[in-house]
């Protein structure tokens, strides 16, 4: 089922923000409610981020270890049920293979207050 086109400049709004690294930090950020939620599988098992200090914390970390290269394509969006699902796939010179995924936003008067970010095939993890 097609995503509202808010919902959809939304997701390719953060997408957009998530690209840039640390300097689209404030732009992303404006995306979530003060009370979101933000769910991701990165550190080996999925950990929970409540609160926009939080997850804001929670992508901090992230960049203090970044991809080089990193380009994030948003491949589709479409409504699952209630929740928009973004299929995306991850690519950077480190990687074999692209990463490949999708995540569960719930979008609530123009800005997210879930995100859940499933991986689906990871490559192996790059040097550090």
């Amino acid at each position: 089922m097609p995503v509202s086109l808010s919902d959809h400049k939304t997701v390719e709004s953060l997408f957009k923000a998530m690209q840039l690294g640390p300097s689209g930090e404030e732009a992303m950020m404006a995306l979530f409610h003060d009370d979101a939620v933000f769910i991701e599988p990165f550190s080996g098992v999925p950990l929970t981020h409540t609160g926009a200090a939080a997850i804001r914390g929670s992508f901090k970390e992230m960049w203090s270890q970044p991809l080089p290269d990193m380009r994030l394509v948003l491949e589709r969006a479409d409504l699952a049920g209630a929740q928009v699902r973004a299929e995306w796939t991850c690519h950077a010179s480190v990687f074999p293979e692209p990463m490949r995924g999708y995540d569960l936003f719930t979008i609530r008067d123009g800005r997210i207050s879930r995100l859940e970010i499933v991986v689906t095939s990871a490559p192996e993890s790059p040097p550090r």
